[in-house]
């Protein structure tokens, strides 16, 4: 296949001459960026003799270098016979050279390398998601105007550097986290100067990444696939302005275009073939977060561990010395030390199922203890299964009266289908708890609505302002929340 051929082009970096030829391509590739396409072996000879390591460098070597070069593709030699100032110089063939496109991408390539480092580059910018969404937004509000091939070749242009853009800075950003000198780095104590830091990057770009990706996603899953083509063929129409010797089919051009839109839906969406690189690059970006709190864990712990507490412990010596009261003495002592005289057991036993329930309102635990022999067995034997369908049903209507009862109590506060926390009495804390869980689910919508354990339907909107919700146990300062019922507050 060609498009697999041997590159002949390259040789240049792996010859044995290599020093020489890639400082000649390094000059005529500065001079291509400065506009300057023609170059002369005296101009290219002066140069080099400016560098390091060139001093002996002749006129000879340069010709033979240069016809390698041309030789491999990397140069295109014409001769310039109008300029010739002598006939030895005609005779001799005075040429001048001009890079090829080959070469140029070459040597940007290299240049960027050697920018960059040993390490990869990237990073991930939240700005590129929302460019990219609006870039979206104006390609498709162009659906239903007439706008000029020019403007759709464009917007088009748009969305795919910023797409391009998206891909490689992510995807080198995280190679770069994932690399060997990034992992020895953050074991070291160091480290713990930028953990702040670099969390906040990361946690910033996530938040940005899932308010901007998922408008993205909507908008990709609502176009339409007639309109888009449309638009496509004005880009493909406005392509074939350009003016060049290769003739390329217009169906072949449509064809490569819808492909860049599968691509940029596939990695927002995924396909077939698997999830979406967008899902996959939260993953990794939340992995990463992890791997940083578990090695600022690992150091802290390593740093507390060689701590001196000599200073802490003169401290408190002289806070109790300056105590006059014992009673004072004694509530330092508890607050720093813990109290002496209380046990605590742990039990994995859950007397209650009510998230709402709080500690001192549940039955005390028993706990059951081993003795710690070899010899000790538990003594086993068959029981019957037992059914508790009486205690069961009694269960059940204990929970639905105290459903119903704490649903009267919630109804009594709605006014004209609303709660307005800022213009509440005094509440009951069953109340407050669950207008504070309605809040937390409404949170997690994008409308703010969200349903009831009843099957009602309210919407949560959140104001400007502060106020205070008093209630029987404490007051909670909180923003103004209105709950408004969509059924006018009426059981359904």
């Amino acid at each position: 296949m060609d498009s697999f051929k041997k590159v002949i082009e390259a040789t240049y970096l792996t010859a044995d001459r290599a020093w020489s030829y890639r400082a000649i391509l390094r000059y005529f590739y500065i001079q291509h960026e400065r506009m300057r396409e023609f170059l002369f072996p005296e101009e290219i000879l002066g140069h080099l003799r400016q560098l390091e390591g060139f001093t002996g460098y002749t006129e000879d070597q340069l010709h033979q270098d240069l016809s390698a070069l041309v030789k491999w593709g990397n140069l295109i030699a014409s001769q310039d016979s109008g300029k010739a100032r002598t006939v030895e110089e005609y005779i001799k063939k005075r040429f001048r050279y001009q890079c090829t496109a080959y070469t140029v991408e070459f040597e940007r390539m290299l240049q960027q390398m050697e920018h960059m480092g040993e390490t990869f580059g990237g990073s991930l910018e939240k700005t590129q998601f929302e460019r990219l969404y609006q870039s979206l937004v104006k390609v498709e509000g162009s659906f239903e105007s007439n706008i000029p091939s020019e403007e759709a070749a464009q917007l088009w242009e748009d969305v795919l550097t910023y797409y391009r853009k998206i891909t490689q800075n992510t995807a080198d950003y995280l190679a770069y986290l994932n690399s060997e000198e990034v992992e020895q780095r953050m074991q070291t104590e160091a480290f713990l100067v930028y953990k702040d830091q670099f969390t906040a990057y990361l946690r910033d770009f996530i938040i940005a990444l899932q308010q901007t990706a998922l408008q993205i996603q909507e908008l990709i899953q609502s176009v339409d696939r007639k309109q888009l083509e449309k638009f496509l063929e004005k880009v493909v129409a406005h392509q074939e302005q350009t003016f060049r010797f290769e003739e390329l089919v217009p169906e072949e051009r449509l064809t490569e275009e819808l492909e860049k839109w599968r691509s940029l839906s596939a990695w927002f969406l995924g396909n077939i073939h698997g999830d979406s690189e967008y899902a996959m690059l939260q993953m990794r970006t939340n992995e990463a977060i992890r791997r940083v709190t578990r090695v600022v864990q690992r150091l802290g712990e390593r740093h507390q561990h060689f701590r001196s507490r000599k200073q802490d412990y003169l401290h408190l010596a002289k806070w109790f010395d300056s105590l006059e009261d014992i009673n004072e003495a004694h509530e330092l002592s508890a607050i720093a030390f813990g109290v002496f005289h209380t046990r605590h057991f742990h039990s994995d036993h859950i007397p209650t199922d009510d998230i709402y329930s709080d500690v001192w309102e549940e039955r005390p635990m028993e706990h059951v203890t081993k003795p710690r022999v070899r010899t000790f067995t538990e003594k086993t034997r068959a029981g019957a299964m037992v059914r508790h369908e009486q205690e069961k049903e009694q269960m059940r209507k204990a929970h639905l009266r105290q459903r119903r009862l704490e649903q009267e109590l919630l109804e009594k506060y709605i006014t004209n289908g609303e709660i307005r926390t800022d213009a509440l009495p005094v509440i009951e804390k069953h109340v407050r708890k669950v207008l504070l869980a309605w809040v937390g689910k409404a949170m997690a919508r994008k409308d703010r609505i969200i349903k009831t354990e009843t099957g009602r339907q309210v919407q949560v909107v959140i104001g400007k302002g502060r106020t205070t919700l008093a209630s029987e146990d404490g007051s909670l300062e909180m923003p103004k929340v209105v709950f408004r019922f969509l059924d006018g507050g009426r059981n359904q």
